[in-house]
């Protein structure tokens, strides 16, 4: 990959789409990950308006301190990017309580790593409004279109996604070129949604690098019974979280209703 003229491409493409919609900048929410840390340091580049939110929910203290070492390295080589600090744990507690009770309180936890997400998209949204900015995504390719691997409605409720035809590996491949910090290159990836150090290869069973193999496989026409031993594994693992996330990648479902019922007798 050309990585440098691929950034170059990137950061032209976020500046023309921003003053074609007419707006000043990007709000971007950091998490301390690599996907946030290029997606923000693109926009950075821009020259336009950048905010940079941080909205830790229980997190994991290296997370909160990698994104925090981020955003001052931002600040200092960037004069258009500034920082916002929004603690939504005490939000996130209070709706908690606010819900029923339930029996087995691990039933939803899932439901409640997703309302972590939700509750992030609806602060980067206030400040998108209030400033006139654009919500800029952080997801990769094989997240948004291989595995469905982010909430909907959460991460994945933005405005642009500018890194989102680039695999994971390739990510980092522009992570290095433009030096984001050694210890987001270094760190699991993880979607910070638990409250834990769980990485998203604890929770997927694959790591990125295989996820990419598969997703080349299934883009080539090839099954689970073309391989053996772990390419097996990690081809049906694909191909099971492909088919359940469909719903997150393909278009709302719209009734349509048919013309003879529109009209009167």
């Amino acid at each position: 990959m050309q990585t440098e003229k691929v950034i170059e491409y990137i950061v032209t493409w976020l500046k023309d789409y921003a003053r074609n919609a007419k707006m000043k900048g990007f709000v971007v929410g950091v998490s301390g990950g690599i996907d946030s840390a290029v997606t923000s340091t693109l926009c950075a580049k821009t020259g336009l308006d950048v905010l940079c939110i941080e909205m830790p929910i229980h997190q994991s203290e290296k997370q909160v301190n990698r994104a925090d070492r981020h955003i001052d390295w931002l600040v200092q080589n960037f004069s258009n990017v500034s920082r916002q600090p929004v603690d939504l744990t005490p939000v996130f507690d209070n709706l908690v309580a606010a819900l029923p009770k339930v029996e087995n309180e691990e039933e939803r936890f899932m439901s409640l790593a997703n309302t972590r997400a939700r509750l992030r998209m609806t602060t980067l949204y206030y400040f998108a409004a209030l400033k006139g900015y654009l919500v800029a995504g952080t997801g990769n390719k094989v997240e948004d279109f291989g595995v469905g691997f982010y909430t909907k409605y959460g991460d994945g409720g933005v405005d642009l996604s500018p890194i989102a035809d680039l695999l994971k590996t390739e990510v980092y491949e522009l992570g290095k070129v433009l030096e984001i910090n050694q210890d987001i290159m270094d760190a699991p990836p993880t979607d910070g949604l638990w409250g834990d150090n769980r990485t998203d290869e604890d929770q997927i069973g694959a790591s990125y690098p295989e996820l990419e193999w598969a997703m080349k496989m299934d883009d080539e026409g090839k099954s689970a019974g073309d391989f053996t031993g772990r390419q097996q594994e990690v081809f049906s693992i694909y191909k099971k979280l492909n088919r359940a996330n469909k719903h997150k990648m393909v278009p709302i479902p719209i009734c349509e209703i048919p013309n003879s019922l529109k009209t009167t007798d």
